[in-house]
């Protein structure tokens, strides 16, 4: 049982506008244990739209469309569904009637052109809208022999997602035979995709009733398993089974098994340690700090720290000697000891964790031959052993200070284990 979601509107197809709603959609289905198989962004073209509804049609099973039921020239949906189909549209006189009174209520003389908004497809169910003029329509039907859900849902978010989940996600319910859908996460840091996918593809393979997918992007790599059955115990055995053979071959390199993100963990881990973290930031200007703090209750275990660009700062902030900033300079080996240290000291924190580097672009950055853009140092100090991680990143600046907090928050996450 796939699924199939349209969004209308050549206003997606810009730079200015994005399609959100297939993405509430898609957890709506994945909820009923329905797998969206394809996505699609139509302009208002009557003959792109027609076309991508019949191969929509000749390969899913639900096909929900968003957006094009307004009262506009451009509102094509209604009709290009019927066509698809082959199926007429008529006016539903009791739907006509509500809509003026909607007007009415409003004390507004209804535009001749919101007629059309009550246009049924032959065969269709009305699903009412209360927070628009736009009613979306339900038509189970059949094409080739094959049985077809059809769901047409107004454009506004708004307006779908209340129509979606209160008419059609418990039409929907009692409409499919059971199913149910189990979903399990991998999250591993710093790991070539390549290499993760030649360990585990020999075990994933075996699993061919488990949908496996890889995602690579910002120094992480995730595992995504997915699977559907009779009932939700039977595949959350199923994803359970795939999940510990993939632990098995992975070990530490996995730093979640149930979605948490990795300075979640390290927070996690911090607690249950009980140690304090301190930090002193240069070329992430505040970025390490910033991914901790965006998890509810860091303070508990992270202090805070400094971000210090000029050598004043870090002699001020975290008690850099002056004369280590001048002989081996800002960034290099015995900063980033020295940072990390000083930062610890400083705020009487069990941790101290320091990034120095260039980021770039450019030589006005301080970069030079022996020390080019990217070259990052990232230092953990304990108090007893102090250990430098010398790295170099690729790519633009951006990419730089990401990679770098992704780099200290995984060498954090080892020591504390």
């Amino acid at each position: 049982m796939i699924a199939e979601i349209i969004a209308v509107g050549s206003e997606m197809l810009t730079p200015h506008r994005q399609d959100t709603n297939s993405l509430y959609l898609t957890q709506g289905l994945n909820d009923l244990g329905v797998s969206v198989a394809f996505k699609t962004i139509i302009g208002d073209n009557p003959q792109h739209l027609t076309s991508a509804i019949r191969i929509a049609l000749s390969r899913a099973d639900i096909l929900i469309t968003s957006g094009g039921l307004g009262p506009t020239e451009d509102d094509l949906t209604r009709e290009c569904v019927a066509e698809a189909l082959g199926l007429e549209l008529f006016r539903d006189p009791d739907t006509l009637l509500a809509m003026q009174a909607r007007f009415t209520a409003r004390r507004m003389a209804m535009p001749r052109n919101n007629e059309k908004q009550a246009e049924l497809i032959d065969g269709a169910t009305l699903l009412p809208n209360n927070n628009g003029s736009a009613p979306g329509q339900w038509l189970d039907t059949t094409v080739d022999g094959h049985r077809k859900i059809v769901i047409l849902l107004p454009g506004p978010p708004k307006e779908l997602k209340p129509l979606f989940d209160e008419a059609c996600k418990p039409r929907l319910a009692t409409s499919l035979p059971p199913r149910a859908l189990a979903k399990r996460m991998l999250r591993m840091a710093l790991i070539p995709e390549s290499q993760v996918d030649a360990r585990t593809a020999p075990i994933y393979k075996t699993f061919t009733d488990v949908e496996t997918t890889i995602l690579a992007g910002s120094g992480e790599i995730q595992l995504h398993f997915l699977c559907v059955k009779p009932t939700a115990e039977a595949a959350q055995a199923r994803v359970d089974a795939l999940t510990e053979l993939v632990e098995a071959e992975m070990g530490d390199d996995i730093f979640s098994s149930h979605g948490e993100t990795l300075e979640e963990v390290v927070l996690l881990m911090l607690g249950l340690h009980n140690l304090t973290l301190a930090v002193a930031e240069s070329c992430t200007g505040g970025l390490l700090s910033e991914r901790l703090t965006a998890i509810p209750n860091a303070s508990r275990n992270f202090s805070g720290g400094a971000v210090t660009y000029t050598n004043a700062l870090k002699t001020a902030f975290a008690n850099v000697p002056t004369d280590l900033l001048e002989t081996k300079g800002a960034v290099s080996e015995e900063a980033a000891r020295a940072l990390a240290e000083g930062i610890r000291q400083r705020t009487g924190c069990s941790l101290g964790l320091s990034i120095t580097g260039i980021a770039g672009p450019g030589l006005l950055s301080g970069a030079d031959a022996n020390k080019p853009v990217g070259l990052v140092y990232i230092g953990l100090a304990d108090g007893e052993d102090t250990q430098v991680k010398q790295l170099q990143i690729p790519g633009d600046r951006d990419r730089i200070r990401l990679w770098s907090t992704q780099h200290a928050l995984e060498l954090l996450r080892h020591r504390l284990q």
